[in-house]
């Protein structure tokens, strides 16, 4: 079984994939560090260097790799994987998804101080941080709805979302 935790940035997907992780004593792949390993290179740079499409276009071929494996594991996404290519409907073959839904507060709460670690909000600045993750999450939002499960993280503890998670799988 793999169970893929997607959701915007931000919404916890790594924290809670690790913390599920290490309960259900399974691997955790983390989409971002896979791609970052077999590209040689940082999300930032590769976006830097390549652009978005690029990575989009490498992000849906490991995507895949990573859904194929033959061991049961923990995959956390990026934030917009769910949203370009064929990648949702992949993801519905392959695994049951989980959307952590985090509320645009909690995100900007979160983002805060390491806009400069995120390509997509790297040159956002602060007074229009929320105004573009309502943007964002608006049109992301149809795609994450299609996950299987979708749990709330706000003000949410790590280990009340695993227990939730926990009792659906």
């Amino acid at each position: 079984m793999k169970i893929v935790l997607l959701g915007y940035m931000a919404s916890g997907k790594s924290a809670v994939g690790k913390v599920l992780a290490k309960k259900m004593n399974l691997q955790f792949i983390d989409l971002d560090d896979f791609i970052e390993k077999k590209e040689g290179k940082s999300i930032s740079d590769i976006f830097d260097l390549h652009g978005e499409i690029y990575f989009r276009r490498v992000e849906a071929i490991y995507l895949e790799e990573v859904l194929n494996l033959s061991e049961n594991c923990i995959i956390s996404l990026g934030g917009g994987t769910p949203c370009y290519g064929n990648n949702m409907e992949y993801l519905k073959n392959k695994s049951v998804s989980f959307y952590l839904n985090a509320s645009i507060q909690t995100i900007f709460d979160r983002l805060e101080g390491e806009t400069s670690q995120r390509p997509l909000v790297a040159t956002i600045g602060k007074e229009n941080l929320k105004e573009y993750l309502a943007k964002h999450l608006f049109e992301r939002n149809p795609f994450y709805q299609k996950a299987d499960f979708t749990i709330s993280v706000d003000n949410k503890s790590l280990n009340t979302i695993v227990e939730a998670i926990e009792e659906l799988v």
